[in-house]
């Protein structure tokens, strides 16, 4: 057991020190701390003390949609890199990837989602899994969903450890936001979207009663090929 924690360990700290020098050489400055968590078929990298001296002065100026813009750039040039990594460290083929800043917490995620033959089964034991608050947290989730656009053909959620809970959402978008997306306005459907849903996300008080816990961070984009979106609460557990 021991020498199975040791290899986790140090594939973890591999994949932290990779990301790491990949967003530094970027941004011009990199993550104070990364943390790795890997639950197959999900991997999740989530990034703390994440702002550059130039995103800072523009964040000042309320310029967030200009650090988003720039951002999503960056990262289409580095997700290739970071799904090769995961592939040649954990065997694990990333199919979907997902990210999202939460710039005033100077904070951000990363989640990969493998495609192999076991792929369905380990999803289909998500909607098995319990835990403290998970349906009362699904109809919060989807009262959301209602709000910005439309309930989910499907809403099901998986613990990945004590800290990290994702929520995935199929069959979120209505005719509109699919005509916008056909006509090439993706990244301003994103951002819009990203806006809109992060204010009834961020500082909600019903999570952490939902949970038991307290919430540090709330992270959520789409795959608008899929028609599908992933929220990730970072949590404090209670000691």
């Amino acid at each position: 057991m021991n020498d199975l924690n040791n290899t986790e360990k140090q594939m973890h700290n591999e994949l932290t020190g990779h990301v790491g020098r990949l967003l530094r050489e970027a941004f011009g400055k990199g993550p104070e701390s990364i943390f790795v968590s890997i639950n197959r078929p999900f991997a999740v990298i989530y990034l703390r003390s994440f702002l550059s001296a130039t995103e800072k002065i523009l964040l000042q100026q309320d310029k967030v949609f200009s650090i988003l813009n720039t951002r999503d750039l960056v990262m289409k040039s580095l997700i290739p890199e970071i799904k090769a990594y995961l592939l040649l460290l954990t065997d694990m083929q990333i199919r979907e990837f997902y990210y999202d800043w939460d710039l005033h917490n100077h904070s951000g995620i990363m989640v990969g989602i493998e495609s192999d033959e076991s792929r369905e089964s380990r999803l289909h034991n998500a909607l098995e899994q319990s835990y403290t608050g998970k349906e009362a947290l699904h109809k919060e989730i989807d009262t959301i969903s209602c709000q910005v656009q439309k309930s989910p053909e499907e809403l099901y959620s998986f613990m990945i450890n004590e800290r990290t809970l994702l929520v995935i959402r199929n069959g979120i978008l209505i005719s509109i936001e699919k005509e916008l997306i056909r006509i090439g306005h993706e990244e301003s459907l994103k951002l819009a979207k990203r806006n809109l849903e992060k204010s009834r996300l961020h500082n909600n008080s019903h999570f952490p009663t939902i949970l038991k816990m307290k919430v540090l961070d709330v992270f959520v984009d789409w795959d608008f090929d899929l028609d599908r979106s992933i929220i990730t609460f970072i949590l404090s557990p209670n000691r």
